[in-house]
């Protein structure tokens, strides 16, 4: 008998807020408010660090009067128009895979379409950039925000400047100490304050532009375009500090899944967008009337007796920027995690509503030691923006592609759609990753070396994974075989449930053979439970199981699948609880049944070469992954682990 209770859904994006719920508008509110506090900090914090890195000699080599700085101020306005808010906001965020958003969301989607191998090897190993790019921006992020913050101290006493390292270091560790509170309390606690910056963001850009209206002038894309044409060396080098400005969009999109791409793009709209137009072009303002605030054109815009609030108040929002890409990089460890792409991590649940509210105890504590150590050997805000620069571009870029590919497969576009963002989206992206690549030994090689070492992590990872899987298949044998021979075989019967978890349907898992060759003893009712996943972020109740007894019902053993999506939780004794409820025909009581892991110990006996080295990183990696007893939530006193050693 098979009870296969499995259905297939088309794609769609769930209403996270139905309009019959009375409490719609309070929720969506909630919502925004938390999609300020996470997914907005760190592009909203970028006033503090774009133009004034634009504005110094390193970047900009243009005269600054009224016609480049319209240039300039335009460049920002409309690099932000197309990238977030027409890119991001109106075109990626509704590729979204149940919900869930992030270049490695794009590739679970594509997973299911592609049936070329080789353009699923591409795209894989696109998504594997763009992933490991992530991470260096995930590094580099909370570095340069916090310090930018901090350095406002300058502009109140030169004297203060010795503060400014000891403080951002301080201001981080509290930071990452707070991570496992989970993201939705820091959201909660931080949303209100994030909205106050975004209000005064457009509060100390309002008197500016009332004050020189002409700077109105730089909404026109004509003079980008005359600044370019007047200067071009010099605005090709520019685009290495305007791409500052959009800094956090692919977290924005990394993190959509946490609070829904409606309340993103509503939070974007009408609260995000407007503030930083207001306080770019107040900043272009002040510099038009005061040239010598070009040292710092954010702090410059408050008087003096307001600045050291302001640099407190810029703190307080650079550790909520920070928070975006932490929160992005949990998201994209967990879904590298589920693709195949990493080991198995730890992970921390921190709400008991909402399953996307994690935090990963490895993750948190190696991005605080990168962040420190780039901190710390860069100095300055300043000494960080060409590292910056290269892992933003790179992420958008690849992004874009794998977008295109989404877009021309699933939605079906067709070419002239494709031309039109290329030619308004993709080439701005390529401008700026060209830009951004001149200064690639001047700290640019910084991303580029943190992202290679996580692409060398996830490829030895996959390979190696795939080695030993091909072992564990000839130790194991095929259940159909084993099945065959339990009938010639005598062994003892024991009363009671035995549950072997076992990622293949079609071998026989470790630890069973074990227990026929070795104790030979089989328990009364033998249930072999495999985790499959699915490519999208949840698969419902009702769709979750497949119960077979057909094979092997003489001899008391059932298989059971559950399909899991790469966020759920794969809780095997929750899950199994549900079986009864949606099989009825499976009749088996799991309440005291017995868990059976089997595990592959692994040695790797020559290190010599680089060969030999990337076995031995992929053996390090195995024997510090996560238990699997923890991942799937087994009860420690019915767990038994049982094994066999490999050589590499």
């Amino acid at each position: 008998m098979v009870a296969q209770h499995r259905t297939s859904r088309p794609h769609h994006r769930p209403n996270r807020f139905p309009r019959s719920d009375p409490s719609t508008q309070a929720k969506r509110a909630t919502a925004g408010l938390g999609a300020l506090g996470v997914v907005f900090g760190d592009i909203g914090t970028s006033p503090l660090y774009a133009l004034h890195t634009a504005f110094s000699m390193e970047h900009n080599a243009v005269p600054v009067d009224a016609e480049n700085l319209y240039g300039v101020i335009s460049m920002v306005l409309w690099t932000l128009t197309l990238i977030v808010t027409v890119k991001y906001v109106l075109l990626v965020t509704r590729a979204d895979n149940h919900g869930q958003g992030g270049i490695l969301a794009l590739l679970g989607l594509l997973r299911s379409r592609l049936t070329s191998a080789r353009g699923m090897v591409l795209v894989t190993v696109l998504a594997m950039a763009g992933a490991a790019l992530f991470f260096g921006d995930s590094v580099i992020t909370p570095a340069i925000s916090v310090l930018s913050a901090v350095e406002g101290l300058a502009t109140v006493s030169p004297g203060l400047a010795g503060l400014i390292l000891p403080a951002a270091v301080a201001v981080l560790l509290v930071l990452f100490a707070i991570q496992p509170f989970g993201t939705g309390r820091v959201a909660r606690a931080l949303g209100p304050i994030m909205l106050g910056w975004f209000l005064l963001l457009a509060a100390l850009g309002l008197p500016q532009i009332a004050a020189h209206p002409q700077i109105l002038l730089g909404l026109s894309p004509q003079w980008a375009g005359l600044l370019l044409l007047n200067h071009p060396v010099q605005g090709f080098i520019l685009f290495g500090a305007i791409v500052l400005t959009v800094t956090g969009a692919e977290a924005l999109y990394a993190d959509m899944g946490l609070f829904g791409a409606r309340a993103v793009r509503r939070a974007w709209l009408w609260v995000v967008m407007p503030a930083l137009l207001l306080v770019y072009l107040g900043q272009g303002a002040l510099v038009l009337g005061t040239p010598q605030a070009v040292e710092n054109p954010m702090f410059y815009l408050a008087p003096p007796a307001l600045r050291v609030p302001l640099v407190i108040y810029a703190t307080l929002a650079t550790v909520i920027a920070s928070q975006a890409v932490i929160a992005g990089a949990y998201s994209v460890t967990r879904q590298a995690m589920r693709l195949g792409l990493l080991p198995r991590l730890s992970v921390k649940y921190t709400s008991r509503r909402d399953e996307e509210q994690i935090y990963l105890p490895g993750v948190n504590w190696v991005l605080l030691a990168a962040v420190l150590t780039v901190m710390v050997v860069a100095g300055s805000s300043s000494g960080l923006a060409n590292a910056y620069g290269l892992a933003v571009t790179g992420t958008l870029l690849l992004e874009s592609v794998i977008f295109l590919i989404f877009a021309v497969l699933v939605w079906r576009w067709r070419w002239w759609k494709v031309g039109a963002y290329l030619l308004a989206i993709g080439l701005l992206e390529v401008v700026l990753l060209a830009a951004n690549s001149a200064k690639l030994l001047s700290g640019g090689w910084v991303p580029l070396a943190l992202a290679g070492g996580m692409l060398v992590v996830m490829t030895t990872w996959q390979r190696g994974f795939r080695t030993v899987a091909a072992y564990r298949a000839e130790l194991e044998g095929s259940f159909s075989g084993f099945v065959e021979a339990l009938s010639a075989t005598n062994l003892r019967r024991t009363a009671g449930v035995a549950v072997f978890p076992h990622p293949n349907l079609h071998s026989t898992p470790l630890s069973l053979l074990l227990c026929t060759r070795i104790f030979r003893m089989l328990h009364e009712q033998v249930v072999i439970v495999r985790i499959a996943y699915a490519h999208s972020p949840h698969v419902p109740v009702h769709s979750r199981f497949e119960v077979d007894q057909h094979l092997s019902a003489s001899h008391g053993i059932t298989r059971i699948t559950i399909h899991t999506g790469y966020l759920d939780r794969q809780n095997i004794p929750a899950n199994l609880a549900l079986v009864h409820d949606q099989v009825p025909e499976c009749e088996i009581d799991f309440r005291q049944a017995l868990y059976f892991l089997s595990v592959l110990t692994l040695h790797s006996p020559h290190p010599e070469s680089l060969r030999r080295w990337r076995r031995r990183l992929f053996v390090a990696l195995e024997k510090n992954q996560a238990p699997r007893a923890e991942m799937f939530q087994l009860p420690p006193e019915r767990t038994i682990v049982l094994g066999s050693e490999v050589r590499l």
